[in-house]
């Protein structure tokens, strides 16, 4: 298979004794973001510069004679980026509109914390006072603004340590079948994990074991250890079989996916996977990182085939709300009797999958996926959240996508909006939907799985 070309993203900012590293350092917190790209920054000189910092992460750095359009046409002609992000003061609206009209294919993104006039596709302005609506009139109509707390830019030495998980894993003392090194590594991919993996020196793998943990401070190996409750208190959540080990972690009221490693654990495996634990049946690097990303962001799904008396009345409510019905295919209010009669119609074999999410104790909103076709590895996918609250797009398509492409093991997702549900479409947008047609009212929208592999979304 031909592997797809790596696109250019080229940022342009400065640094100096004058200016500061303010700049430079939060745009490459940004540049990690964009983890499948190269990245170019076009910088000058200037006196007390960190663009030796830059160089350090591996970025390369193209020096520019002053600050004029005609420096920075000639890095736009060497490299043709895709995306060009400012974050420059003395960069204005005038600059702006002479790089679209250079190239019309261009993407130009660009930092703001002073409410000024811009030309640009993306504006960002991630400080926690930032206000969406003091930018009216001032970004054109298709421009996407990112304000505020939810996209504020933090370097991962903050990130790590507030989002830090204690993980705690069991895999039997003997680990038959040498499953803790796989785990491990799917772990590694996580960068706010502190994993405590308990084995006994009866497990004939423990040499290898060994040698793997060695040098990994974010791993702790207990052999023998007399002291498995405590650590198992300690956890955030655990990974183990379905076994004894699982009645321990209940016991301690800890959240844990389950591995299945052997027959006599059935039992224990289907009673889990029937009242709604993350089980995997046999081990699975992809839906393992479904299910430990949703434990790292505190989050449940639950199938409606499985959900309680409450959450179908939560669901009833969320559905006839007017905010949600006003871009359903079928707007009318849906009867109590109906709705729970549809929900208790459901069943594991059908083509229909109808998810819950929950974030903490909160109930954010509703994924599903129709159409289900298992030879095309193809579905027709929508979402709805809970009226009552904001911004949590993002979160439920996350969700969608990850189970998606990673449980499912979909190739291809479809999704249908209506042209006038803007935000709607931004969000798809945002997560990489193409518009495939338009009929009528409707946009018809698709995601490939292939996309997930050049961007990094969750």
């Amino acid at each position: 298979m031909k592997q797809e070309q790596k696109r250019n993203i080229l940022f342009r900012a400065d640094s100096s004794s004058l200016i500061g590293v303010g700049h430079i350092m939060r745009d490459l917190v940004l540049a990690d973001k964009y983890d499948n790209s190269n990245i170019i920054f076009a910088t000058q000189n200037l006196k007390g510069n960190i663009n030796h910092k830059i160089q350090a992460y591996g970025y390369k750095v193209e020096l520019l004679q002053d600050n004029s359009f005609k420096s920075l046409q000639r890095v736009l002609k060497k490299y043709n980026p895709h995306l060009v992000i400012i974050d420059h003061y003395q960069i204005d609206y005038q600059f702006e509109r002479k790089l679209k009209k250079l190239n019309k294919d261009l993407k130009l993104m660009v930092f703001d914390d002073t409410y000024e006039k811009h030309s640009c596709d993306i504006l960002l302005n991630h400080n926690i006072s930032a206000e969406e609506k003091r930018y009216k009139n001032l970004v054109p109509k298709h421009c996407e603004i990112q304000c505020g707390v939810k996209y504020t830019l933090l370097r991962d030495e903050f990130r790590v340590e507030a989002q830090k998980r204690v993980v705690f894993i069991a895999m039997g003392g003997a680990d038959h079948s040498n499953i803790n090194i796989k785990i491990l590594k799917v772990l590694k991919n996580f960068r706010s994990i502190q994993v405590h993996l308990v084995t006994t020196d009866a497990n004939q793998n423990l040499k290898e074991l060994q040698n793997y943990v060695e040098n990994k401070r974010w791993i702790k190996l207990h052999i023998n250890s007399s002291k498995i409750a405590k650590l198992m208190k300690k956890s955030d959540f655990a990974i183990v079989t379905p076994s004894v080990t699982v009645n321990e972690i209940v016991y301690m009221n800890k959240p844990f996916i389950a591995i299945q490693t052997a027959t006599n654990q059935d039992d224990i495996s289907n009673y889990l996977l029937k009242h709604n634990y993350s089980v995997l049946k046999k081990f699975n690097k992809k839906r393992l990182s479904f299910f430990l990303n949703l434990e790292i962001k505190n989050i449940r799904i639950k199938n409606f085939t499985q959900i309680s008396q409450l959450e179908k009345e939560i669901v009833f409510y969320f559905r006839n709300n007017d905010k949600i019905r006003q871009w359903m295919y079928d707007k009318e209010y849906i009867e109590h009797t109906k709705h729970i009669e549809y929900i208790n119609s459901l069943d594991s074999s059908s083509n229909k999958i109808y998810l819950l999410v929950q974030q903490k104790e909160q109930y954010i909103g509703v994924i599903d996926l129709s159409n289900i076709d298992k030879k095309l590895c193809e579905a027709d996918i929508g979402i709805y959240s809970n009226p009552e609250l904001k911004l949590q797009g993002d979160i439920l398509m996350e969700t969608l996508l990850s189970y998606s492409f990673n449980v499912l093991e979909l190739i291809k997702v479809k999704a249908e909006v209506y042209k006038t549900n803007i935000s709607a479409i931004k969000l798809y947008k945002r997560f990489g939907f193409k518009q495939i047609e338009e009929k009528d009212d409707i946009l018809f929208m698709e995601l490939k799985n292939s996309y997930l592999s050049t961007n990094k979304i969750y």
